[in-house]
């Protein structure tokens, strides 16, 4: 597939330019890392004043972070838009990018991904870990396929709310700066979503559905069966809005006028 061998190319040029600077790759690293550290800090330092959170035990908390960590990593380090507006629009590199014959998102994704963000996996497996042995769970062969399914799903939600997010600056021409808000919201989705107000639940499973990211699979791999269907659905839920993310950019192309206007 020409898609495919066009990945592996600019998958190659871009370890080129990391490992030619290898410290500023391992501070990368190493800051990554210490990020995520700093949030498990943050869950322990909280059950040091309390033994539950409105039922869930620091291991469950510890566990649905670790889950969340692993679908955020794979898409940080595909999904890595966050400086789309000032890059393409405002300096005008979306006009190079019309210019070819691939799909314009697929040369966007490509160019701006980040694979060293994948450290993020191993870290969110390590936490988990470190937190279902202080649970009992009974792992049928089935949970890691389905841990990956659900993973998916989730970077499916988180890619097609940001894809959509950076195609209004495709209508306006401008920088959105809608991102940062929208990211600050994402981040309620690696806790328990049962401990929000019930209008915030609402949004957080139906509108902007960040839970699907982390508390509803990482519920289900703990046998909590209240939010059972919830995690089963994870997939279509990513399905639907990566549909919809795409679709949006396709119409922003169309409306486009090009830096020169």
């Amino acid at each position: 597939m020409f898609q495919l061998q066009l990945f592996i190319e600019y998958f190659k040029q871009y370890l080129k330019v990391r490992l030619a600077y290898r410290w500023d790759f391992v501070v990368q690293l190493g800051t990554d890392f210490f990020f995520q550290a700093v949030n498990l800090v943050f869950i322990l330092v909280f059950f040091g004043h309390t033994k539950t959170l409105n039922g869930w035990t620091q291991h469950e908390v510890i566990f649905i972070y670790g889950y969340f960590l692993i679908p955020w990593a794979i898409f940080s380090a595909i999904f890595n838009l966050w400086d789309f507006n000032e890059r393409y629009v405002i300096k005008g590199e979306m006009d190079r990018i019309l210019t070819r014959p691939v799909h314009s998102l697929l040369q966007v994704i490509m160019e701006t991904m980040t694979p060293e963000s994948l450290i993020g996996v191993v870290t969110g497996v390590i936490v988990m870990g470190w937190a279902a042995t202080g649970l009992e769970i009974e792992w049928a062969w089935y949970d890691p396929i389905l841990l990956l399914v659900f993973a998916l799903g989730g970077v499916a939600v988180y890619g097609g709310i940001f894809i959509s997010l950076i195609s209004i600056s495709l209508f306006t021409d401008s920088k959105s700066d809608l991102q940062p808000i929208i990211y600050n919201i994402g981040t309620y989705g690696r806790y328990p979503v049962n401990i929000y107000h019930r209008l915030i639940q609402f949004v957080l499973t139906w509108v902007l559905p960040f839970a699907f990211v982390g508390f509803y699979p990482a519920s289900y791999l703990l046998d909590k069966t209240q939010w059972q269907w919830y995690a089963l659905i994870t997939p279509l839920v990513g399905a639907v809005y990566l549909g919809i993310g795409i679709m949006i950019w396709n119409w922003g192309i169309r409306y486009y006028r090009g830096a020169g206007n």
